[in-house]
């Protein structure tokens, strides 16, 4: 007990007394590495398929619309949890820390078993939703199967995920994900070509990778590596507890939740251009997911700093952290945006060198890379009122990209420019994202300020 009280002590002082730059980069490095490993090995996906078809090509954007799915209901449980888990042991609550943590954790093994029954149950009709054509169709049903298969895995290891970021243990939480992440590079041609299994193979590397991930990510829990344990005699009783999980986790599951939608109604959007502009916007698609994974990884490596030093009313450094993060994920992102943008072409063709794939997604690409720059903000805002508990302005935040913004424009703007309105839909919603964030950010910015002038002079924080 005794140590277990030191282990909690020394990670507060940890995580309340580290300098802001060193901390926030030292939690958001192993998080970025983590974040470009899944992008890479979703990348790697779109690669392989690549060469097989231009069919292939777009089941994997058909396919990424159900893995949406899966990682919000997973990121809604695992940052819902988290967030309360980190301000929790701000506080010196580590009992509750493993209830939610424990809680959080079964009920994402019971909803991606679901997922994954039914899923298989109506196999073929869920890849015509998701935009599959009829040609498209086969690949996209030989890779969905068994991705479904490991939709328990894929889901409770982003729960485990996040707990680890949330409690400032980036770097273990970077093992799980990076090995698995390897391991779906390896066995990706060995599946997809050596045995012949076409996509059904990429859909076989990646479902085993999230398995072999899983059980890296369990054992950290096991061998006693975190402050909150995983046991089912911790599954909450309080009906209120899973609510909050829930709220907390809401926007989570709006942003990734509305990716899922927002990817399908592109891809319903794209068809009727035919394979070509499935395949062209679903490997933009890829490619900016990579991107975006800098500034996620940074924006998740300052979520537990902002939830510890919140739960421990320490504002001041919340607000510093904040405006670093800001500042340090629009200097990564500028320069991977200008690099991409000069290299655009190359950067196509490396996934699918099909002319008339690259003429369609060249321009989507292009105006995407300068979009790209305001994605700290987005990302930076939403995730600060997520780890402090400010659930309703942070699901507003986080559907507006892919909801709010994205879902009115390609319902429109295909019918007034054509194929033109599927490619510059997104960096449309993206601007317009940016716009309604930065007075939210601004007044909470200042609301910090206050809470901190009261906590100086010895009262209590609004």
């Amino acid at each position: 007990m005794a140590a277990e009280q030191t282990q909690q002590q020394a990670q507060f002082d940890k995580m309340t007394k580290t300098p802001i730059p060193r901390l926030v980069l030292g939690l958001a490095v192993p998080t970025i590495l983590s974040m470009l490993i899944t992008s890479i090995y979703n990348l790697a996906d779109t690669f392989f398929v690549g060469q097989i078809s231009t069919s292939a090509s777009g089941a994997v954007g058909v396919v990424s619309s159900l893995m949406a799915v899966i990682q919000a209901i997973g990121f809604m449980l695992g940052h819902g949890s988290g967030s309360i888990i980190s301000r929790s042991l701000g506080s010196g609550d580590a009992p509750a820390a493993s209830r939610f943590a424990s809680t959080s954790f079964f009920t994402a093994i019971g909803a991606g078993a679901a997922l994954g029954v039914f899923g298989i149950a109506g196999l073929t009709p869920l890849m015509r939703l998701l935009g599959s054509t009829e040609t498209i169709l086969p690949h996209a049903r030989d890779y969905a199967f068994y991705i479904l298969l490991a939709a328990p895995f894929m889901m409770s290891s982003l729960v485990m995920n996040n707990i680890l970021r949330y409690e400032g243990k980036a770097s273990f939480a970077m093992i799980g994900l990076v090995t698995g992440g390897v391991l779906n590079m390896v066995l990706d041609p060995v599946f997809i070509f050596g045995l012949g299994m076409g996509t059904g193979g990429a859909g076989l590397a990646t479902g085993l990778s999230q398995i072999v991930g899983f059980c890296i990510l369990l054992s950290m829990y096991l061998r006693g590596k975190t402050v909150s344990k995983l046991s089912i005699r911790n599954y909450t009783r309080s009906g209120r507890d899973i609510m909050a999980i829930l709220t907390i986790g809401l926007p989570s599951f709006g942003r990734q939740g509305l990716a899922s939608f927002a990817s399908m109604m592109l891809n319903v959007a794209a068809r009727s251009y035919g394979d070509a502009a499935v395949a062209a916007m679903s490997i933009v698609s890829r490619i900016f997911q990579f991107l975006q994974s800098v500034a996620l990884g940074v924006g998740q490596g300052f979520q537990p700093v902002a939830s510890y030093n919140y739960g421990a009313h320490k504002f001041h450094r919340v607000r510093s952290a904040c405006l670093f993060t800001i500042g340090a994920s629009f200097v990564l992102m500028t320069l991977l945006a200008g690099v991409c943008l000069v290299n655009g072409e190359a950067l196509v063709r490396l996934f699918r060198d099909d002319d008339a794939v690259t003429a369609i997604a060249l321009p989507a690409f292009q105006w995407q890379c300068i979009a790209t720059v305001l994605q700290p903000v987005l990302v930076c805002g939403n995730m600060l009122f997520q780890s402090v508990g400010k659930a309703g302005r942070a699901t507003f935040l986080s559907c507006c990209r892919q909801g709010i913004c994205f879902i009115p424009l390609i319902l429109v703007l295909p019918n007034v420019w054509g194929l033109a309105g599927v490619q510059y839909c997104q960096p449309i919603a993206d601007v317009l994202s940016f716009v309604v964030a930065v007075p939210f950010m601004a007044q909470f910015l200042a609301e910090l300020d206050r809470m901190d002038a009261r906590v100086r002079a010895g009262q209590q924080p609004e």
